[in-house]
């Protein structure tokens, strides 16, 4: 067994600091990149940059790390909500029921990009995950870091924000100060510079006409 994979297998099991891990926001060193990948595959919890603000994922083929995220964010998995960071319109497919033709000119448009969109799921969803869920959140920030995970990674990752305790400060912008609030829950810590304090606009396209549920940092009226 390689000495990474001890590591893994310690932080994982036994509750070891998170791993703080440096990469360049705009040109992310490849060795790097596998390193994340790599403690992804091996049932890592990690926190990473967006083009919004700091996001808690991990690899969505991994349904035993999916629980954990789910523990960590205090969530039930029958009421899981948490979206999937893709890489590109083809990789969107996979989970996503249909996209009409309208709907995927708007997607061409808009990503990569600052938005989240729900879709009616596929039949491969509810297989994933092991529960049964009829809509599914879709991310391709534009941000490199998190792009390059999942292409390495070749599947998607299962995410959600980083929220703050904090009343007036909604979301942790400091990677530093996400470590030390994380650091014993996750299991590697992507610093990637300062991140935003505005989350991602979430856009509803199960009904018959593109829905904004939440207004954030993406302007959906410049498209639609």
């Amino acid at each position: 067994m390689r000495l990474n994979q001890v590591l893994n297998y310690l932080a994982v099991n036994f509750n070891m600091p998170a791993e703080f891990l440096s990469v360049h926001p705009q040109n992310p060193e490849p060795r790097k990149i596998d390193r994340v990948v790599e403690v992804l595959q091996n049932g890592g919890i990690i926190i990473y940059p967006t083009d919004t603000i700091y996001g808690i994922g991990c690899d969505l083929m991994n349904r035993r790390s999916v629980e954990r995220l789910c523990k960590i964010q205090d969530i039930k998995p029958q009421k899981l909500n948490l979206s999937f960071i893709c890489s590109d319109l083809a990789h969107i497919s996979e989970y996503v029921k249909r996209i009409d033709t309208p709907v995927f000119k708007i997607l061409k448009k808009t990503l990569p990009g600052s938005f989240t969109f729900i879709f009616e799921s596929s039949s491969r969803v509810p297989k994933i995950l092991g529960v049964n869920k009829n809509t599914v959140g879709i991310r391709i920030p534009n941000h490199p870091i998190p792009l390059a995970i999942v292409k390495s990674m070749g599947n998607p990752l299962i995410t959600s924000s980083i929220k703050d305790d904090d009343t007036i400060k909604e979301y942790s912008t400091d990677p530093e100060e996400i470590y030390e609030d994380f650091k014993h829950q996750v299991d590697l810590v992507i610093d990637g510079g300062a991140g935003g304090n505005v989350p991602s606009t979430i856009v509803d396209f199960t009904g018959d006409e593109p829905k904004v549920i939440r207004q954030g940092l993406g302007d959906f009226k410049e498209f639609y």
